[in-house]
């Protein structure tokens, strides 16, 4: 064996090719060293976002001497103008703040919040069946949004930036334009039949004549800097009572949409208490409800710390078996428990314990597949006592900030606000509109996330912040819907159990199993091999498209390393 550094101190063992043993020492040493996946490099910070103008603006702030926050909020709202398919204003996420020197972790919840007049039945015909469009495609699909009033806290609490200050960079690139990218051209060009339906958004997004934007072109967004002038002159309460606000409650009324002006004066986010749980001696933070995210990392990290993860292999079928067993009890309990704290009671520390893991691994065989339809929903009470967008930002003074935002869908909900320049969520969609039945992404939900006004709905949104030793050791998480979760696990296991750098952490082959359908879904680069023998076990396997987007940082001897995930063309790590 000859074994190639992937990272200080961490290396993976590889087989050397027997052409090689022929060569000099020299020309062995010489062909061998490096990486395949170079991470990103700086000395005092870094940012890792989806979209290059966003990661130099976070970066270019902390040069400037602000804080990863300021530069998290910064690139929050760069990224609005600029990835209008999940950049948002007219969404909400959550946010972790990690301080080194309090040695606190902050969670801000900016979630959506149904409208005052929404009803369980909403999106039910009169045969009592949920009708998937009017969850997706309607006015009504629309949560009140939280993202201006949850970054808007975020700096006022921890930042050093005015909210002025932070917006200066989105109005620029909103009132100047900037430079279409192929991605954003292509994005275009396929939601074009969706956002073609609704006048405000035809004249955003496409030429008065109707024509397509083509990459290399410049795009600007009048209305768009317009409502974020206003912001800024006027505070994030704008957003919530003034012209924005005005605009927002027009576009309701005029489409027979539920919310209303006292619905979005009414919005505040909510500090709240993060998820926290070990991991082969690691302090590992994420979200707490109304996000499923951090119940479920930890839930799962829990089974499979009892696994000797390393030695059984990176992707190898022992360990996708024992990670999909997980996954698939994990999201059970998911269905059955999750919920918005502030309506319903969510057993967290009886899912997050180790007591109950230990339960659920003894269930698991490690030579055959557990059905599906014979896993329930566990019982951790005795133990009480598809486009997102994630940005990861470290400093060199203690602050790192895990942040995760979204419309939901690609482009949300497809409607613009007519004279103010955003689209709209359709985060409705995520609550049960029946219980038991799936939603976009498959997902089964119970009487925990069925709809109710002024509830928070159920998300998989999971910004995750690792450390070790009380400093600041991986920040990550990432987009994809139902599959956010298991992505952001599998960039921990890369790292941790692994050895991988965390530019290969997020660039390897992923797999997701979600309990319902009973399968793995794989990404292209998993061994025929190994394919076979998880069938032999009994398992599903379907090979689909790539999954997530876990722009990461990894903090290690004082260097800052950033991993931008190729699965998004636009992805950057800029260090300082």
């Amino acid at each position: 064996m000859i074994r190639l550094t992937l990272r200080h101190g961490r290396r993976l063992a590889l087989c050397a090719l027997l052409a090689t043993l022929s060569l000099p020492a020299s020309a062995q040493q010489a062909i061998l060293e490096g990486e395949r996946f170079h991470p990103q490099e700086g000395q005092h910070g870094m940012a890792a976002t989806s979209h290059y103008l966003a990661s130099k603006i976070a970066r270019d702030v902390m040069q400037d001497g602000g804080n990863a926050v300021d530069a998290a909020v910064t690139a929050g709202f760069a990224l609005a103008v600029t990835q209008p398919r999940s950049g948002n204003i007219g969404g909400g996420g959550f946010m972790l703040i990690s301080d080194e020197k309090s040695d606190e972790v902050i969670a801000i919840d900016y979630r959506e919040k149904a409208p005052g007049a929404a009803y369980e039945t909403m999106f039910q015909n009169d045969q009592g069946e949920a009708v998937s469009e009017l969850s997706r495609f309607t006015h009504n699909a629309s949560g009140v949004p939280g993202t201006v009033a949850g970054l808007a806290l975020a700096l006022d609490e921890y930042g050093t930036l005015s909210l002025a200050e932070a917006l200066a960079p989105a109005i620029r690139l909103a009132e100047e334009g900037f430079e279409i990218p192929p991605r954003f051209a292509n994005g275009l060009r396929d939601a074009r039949e969706r956002l073609g339906q609704w006048d405000a958004s035809r004249a955003v997004f496409y030429k008065k004549d109707g024509s397509l934007y083509t990459a290399g072109e410049t795009f600007r967004q009048p209305d768009l800097a317009a409502t974020l002038k206003r912001i800024a002159a006027n505070g994030p309460r704008e957003f919530y009572e003034g012209k924005t606000a005005e605009l927002i409650a027009q576009e309701m009324e005029k489409h027979d949409g539920l919310m209303t002006a006292e619905d979005l004066a009414a919005y505040q986010p909510t500090l709240r208490e993060p998820v926290h749980g070990t991991y082969r001696g690691y302090d590992v933070y994420a979200m707490s409800p109304p996000s499923s995210g951090g119940a479920h990392i930890v839930q799962m990290l829990n089974i499979l710390e009892g696994y000797d993860i390393g030695e059984m292999g990176f992707n190898s079928a022992r360990t996708i078996h024992v990670m999909s067993e997980a996954m698939k009890r994990a999201y059970a309990d998911r269905a059955e428990y999750l919920g918005d704290t502030d309506f319903v009671d969510v057993p967290l520390d009886g899912i997050t314990s180790k007591e109950y893991a230990d339960e659920l691994r003894e269930q698991i065989d490690l030579g055959r597949a557990t059905p599906s339809d014979a896993i329930a929903a566990g019982d951790p009470l005795p133990y009480e006592s598809n486009e997102t967008t994630h940005f990861s930002i470290a400093d060199d003074n203690g602050l790192a900030v895990s942040n995760t935002y979204t419309l939901n869908f690609s482009y949300g909900s497809g409607i613009v606000v007519d004279g103010a320049g955003f689209l709209l969520n359709n985060e409705m969609d995520d609550f049960s509109a029946k219980p038991g039945t799936p939603n976009a992404y498959g997902l089964i939900g119970g009487e925990a996330n069925k709809i109710e006004p002024n509830k928070r709905m159920l998300s998989s949104m999971t910004p995750t912040i690792v450390k070790k030793d009380g400093k600041n050791f991986l920040i990550t998480g990432s987009p994809g819907g139902s599959r956010i979760i298991t992505t952001t696990l599998q960039v921990v296991m890369n790292v941790i159990d692994h050895d991988m750098n965390v530019q290969s952490a997020v660039s390897v082959p992923r797999i997701h199993h979600q309990w319902l359908p009973d399968e793995i879904r794989i990404e292209e680069g998993i061994s025929p091999d190994t394919i076979g023998l998880l069938e032999s076990m009994g398992h599903h396997v379907s090979q689909q498209a790539a999954m997530g987007a876990a722009q990461s940082v990894l903090i290690e001897d004082g260097h800052f390393f950033g991993g931008a995930d190729p699965r998004r063309s636009t992805s950057s790590a800029l260090g300082l």
